[in-house]
């Protein structure tokens, strides 16, 4: 089977490899986060306006350049060399992926908007009780005459500061944990009854709690699918975490591998020393082994659901485990310089740690695999 891009995609990676290499040094990075708003808004202006590539990965019936999930690893692993605080996941990656598939009206309504970069869309899914259990929902959506009335909290919704439109996951029948009555809303983020508290997440970005309290919305807001349809938004979301993962651990191993060779120690480089060139080794079978499996999970996010959900937990435990494996060694390799705030090392690590639990811990999906596997065969 050939992995090779084909031009197009070359282009589309090249193009913002380029651009973020002019705009998004680690320097750069550093003071955006700094800002009382978390984020530069003209960076997301000119990926969307003067590179076009927020509709990557949407069809041309909507004024993108017809890609799809593929085109979605590509950027998120190059958002990733540059530990990237767009909200390109969140925006193009779920709310996008949502939107394409229930299609209609909706997507027609939405997506032009994501792709010139005037939407924006958080992801309101996690509660505090539920940790990685979708359906472990209390947040409710009553149904009131031709709309819903919306009761809940979500918690560490990323991007939510900045967010247009929420996309929440909401009780509309059933009890908690139970997977009927859970269904997906796409809401405008000031509607009344919609409070948020703001904060600063240890990667870099900014989160928020979000409450719901008697939040009246229109009955179009339901984007129909049920369970079924938020776990392929979220197999999707959890692929292109992983491709984000890669860049990341790339930058981690390319980082101390450079160190390796610059640190003195016994009047030499330390990089001579036998067992750091093994580690450097183990590093960077990790950071391929990663690429690998992401290209495989990518694959087969068009897949039946239970093809699609094995191969997503196989590559989720793999990449979790290698982003642990090379933070925790590129860390060690550089020593206490490598957790302070001026290193751009230590950054990377955070994002790393970070991604290692998103959408699920390895734990969580070597679980989940073998639940899938026992019930295939069963």
């Amino acid at each position: 089977m050939d992995f090779t891009y084909n031009e197009t995609q070359g282009m589309i990676r090249d193009t913002l490899a380029r651009f973020l290499a002019d705009t998004y040094d680690f320097d750069t990075r550093q003071k955006m986060i700094a800002t009382d708003a978390g984020r530069d808004p003209g960076i997301w202006n000119a990926l969307a306006n003067e590179l076009g590539l927020l509709g990557a990965a949407f069809g041309e019936e909507y004024g993108g350049l017809g890609g799809g999930a593929l085109e979605n690893g590509l950027l998120m692993e190059e958002f990733g060399k540059v530990i990237a605080i767009e909200p390109y996941l969140q925006t193009v990656v779920i709310g996008g992926g949502a939107l394409k598939a229930v299609g209609g009206a909706q997507a027609a309504a939405h997506i032009p908007g994501i792709i010139s970069g005037e939407t924006i869309i958080a992801f309101a899914y996690a509660e505090p009780q539920g940790r990685y259990d979708l359906a472990n929902i209390r947040t409710t959506a009553k149904a009131d005459g031709s709309g819903y009335v919306l009761n809940g909290h979500k918690g560490v919704v990323y991007c939510a500061p900045w967010a247009t439109h929420l996309l929440v996951t909401a009780r509309t029948g059933g009890s908690t944990r139970e997977r009927n009555g859970v269904e997906l809303f796409l809401v405008d983020a000031n509607l009344p009854g919609i409070t948020r508290r703001d904060y600063p997440t240890v990667d870099g970005n900014r989160a928020s709690e979000v409450y719901f309290e008697n939040v009246a919305i229109p009955g179009d807001a339901l984007l129909a699918g049920g369970m079924d349809l938020i776990e392929k938004v979220v197999d999707e979301a959890t692929v292109a975490v992983c491709a984000e993962a890669t860049g990341v651990m790339a930058k981690l191993h390319e980082g101390t591998l450079e160190y390796s060779k610059q640190r003195q120690q016994f009047g030499q480089p330390i990089a001579r020393f036998q067992v750091l060139q093994h580690r450097m080794v183990d590093m960077f079978m990790e950071v391929e082994q990663a690429k690998s499996m992401t290209t495989y999970a990518t694959l087969h996010l068009d897949k039946p659901a239970i093809e699609r959900m094995a191969a997503v937990s196989q590559c989720k435990a793999k990449v979790s485990r290698g982003a642990k494996f090379v933070g925790q060694n590129a860390i060690q390799t550089h020593g206490g310089i490598g957790i302070t705030q001026e290193l751009a090392i230590g950054h990377y690590f955070k994002r790393a740690t970070m991604i290692e639990g998103q959408f699920g811990s390895a734990d969580y999906h070597y679980d989940r695999f073998e639940r899938l596997v026992i019930d295939e065969a069963a």
